[in-house]
């Protein structure tokens, strides 16, 4: 008995010295994701400069895989943001660094009483490549126009930052589209007729 008590006197502190199974059970953590940074360009953004700044707000606050910052130079942008008098409309994404997107908010959406940050959130979630869901609530940002005038709802819900999420999950992409598919948005109850 003493010879076994002896044996296991000495093969313990042996077992706390050497890694064995426990320490392996543990894996090394996993690295989170980089995240991928987009820049934009507003300088030809005029009277949208406020609700684009607050629509980059709150999807950085929103998300964690990608981030919206102004470029340094326009020449430099991942995408850009511009005032026109039409439909807003927008290429829809997700665009990654070295791309190209354009935004282009119109004023017409805001003239017939659409939020200006909700429209500006909006596109921008088109830039990260989320589709439209017009029978959304007003709680979806993607659901624009369809809730309404009243709706002034600017902050994108879990489901759709969970989605932009998954959709920076891999970094940036090895192989990019030249296919550009560009979402015009008819903030209004009209309805276009005819094929684009």
């Amino acid at each position: 008995m003493i010879k076994r008590i002896a044996a296991l006197a000495a093969l313990v502190p042996a077992m706390l010295s050497t890694p064995v199974g426990v320490a392996s059970a543990r894996s090394a953590p996993h690295a989170p994701p980089a995240v991928v940074t987009l820049t934009y360009d507003a300088s030809d953004a005029g009277q949208w400069e406020g609700p684009i700044k607050q629509a980059v707000q709150n999807w950085n606050d929103a998300v964690h895989n990608v981030r919206l910052e102004p470029a340094s130079t326009p020449s430099s942008a991942d995408y850009i943001y511009e005032a026109t008098s039409g439909w807003p409309q927008t290429m829809l994404g997700p665009i990654f660094p070295d791309g190209y997107g354009d935004v282009q908010l119109g004023r017409q959406a805001v003239d017939e009483g659409y939020d200006a940050i909700r429209i500006a959130v909006h596109e921008t979630g088109h830039i990260l490549g989320l589709p439209d869901d017009y029978s959304g609530p007003c709680s979806e940002v993607m659901s624009g126009h369809g809730p309404g005038t009243s709706c002034t709802n600017a902050k994108p819900d879990a489901a759709e930052a969970a989605q932009v999420d998954k959709n920076y999950a891999d970094g940036t992409p090895a192989v990019r589209s030249d296919h550009h598919q560009v979402v015009i948005d008819i903030w209004s109850g009209r309805v276009l007729t005819g094929s684009r």
